[in-house]
């Protein structure tokens, strides 16, 4: 599984460009993962997006992760779904998920990172790294020597979200991230598609620097 670029649909921030239109050009910028987030959708209109933005990633080779939602996640058909502290329980979540299905789970330290992986997550995201405004209740940022910590902590794949744009995406694989979670970053840009290949493109020479 794939997580160099990894990206957050968010309808607002995307200037009102659906989430379909969002994962189609992201994706063909180079996406590995696209995550769909919608706080606000009912979960009829949630579904309806989910199976949407399903084909569009099926299309194109890309993992397609609901947000806190494992319901809707499997009735698309997801790959996955993203779990934070609120949500449904990880050790739940593995209980009901099919074999293979994806269970990411935010956390904010080396010790949630460790005990997200004891309940079965397939991957971590340090969430925020940096500050963000993308998310109204995310907090502080927790800093590289934090994602370096849970590095150490953790075999599990590790997700970096939250404050990472084209300049500090270096800085975020060096200290020990296997990919970035975006949202501003890609799809608050006028041209989604070349935002996306442009910090995929960073992201794989970062990683290309440091082996």
């Amino acid at each position: 599984m794939e997580y160099d670029l990894y990206v957050v649909t968010d309808e607002k921030i995307g200037r009102g460009r659906s989430h379909t239109e969002l994962a189609a050009r992201a994706v063909a910028g180079g996406a590995d993962v696209i995550q769909l987030r919608d706080k606000n959708l009912s979960g009829r209109a949630l579904f309806d997006a989910a199976l949407a933005v399903r084909e569009i990633t099926a299309d194109a080779g890309a993992l397609f992760i609901v947000n806190d939602r494992l319901d809707v996640a499997l009735a698309a058909g997801a790959d996955g779904v993203h779990l934070g502290a609120g949500d449904l329980p990880i050790r739940e979540a593995r209980r009901i998920a099919p074999p293979g299905f994806i269970i990411g789970a935010s956390v904010g330290s080396a010790a949630t990172a460790v005990g997200a992986a004891a309940e079965g997550a397939d991957y971590v995201a340090l969430s925020p790294t940096f500050a963000t405004g993308s998310k109204n209740d995310a907090g502080p940022g927790h800093g590289l020597m934090m994602l370096a910590e849970i590095r150490a902590a953790v075999a599990l794949p590790l997700v970096a979200i939250g404050g990472i744009t084209a300049a500090n995406v270096g800085d975020v694989i060096a200290a020990g991230a296997d990919g970035v979670a975006v949202i501003s970053a890609v799809v608050g840009e006028d041209d989604v598609t070349a935002a996306a290949r442009n910090l995929r493109s960073r992201i794989v020479a970062a990683k290309a620097k440091g082996r």
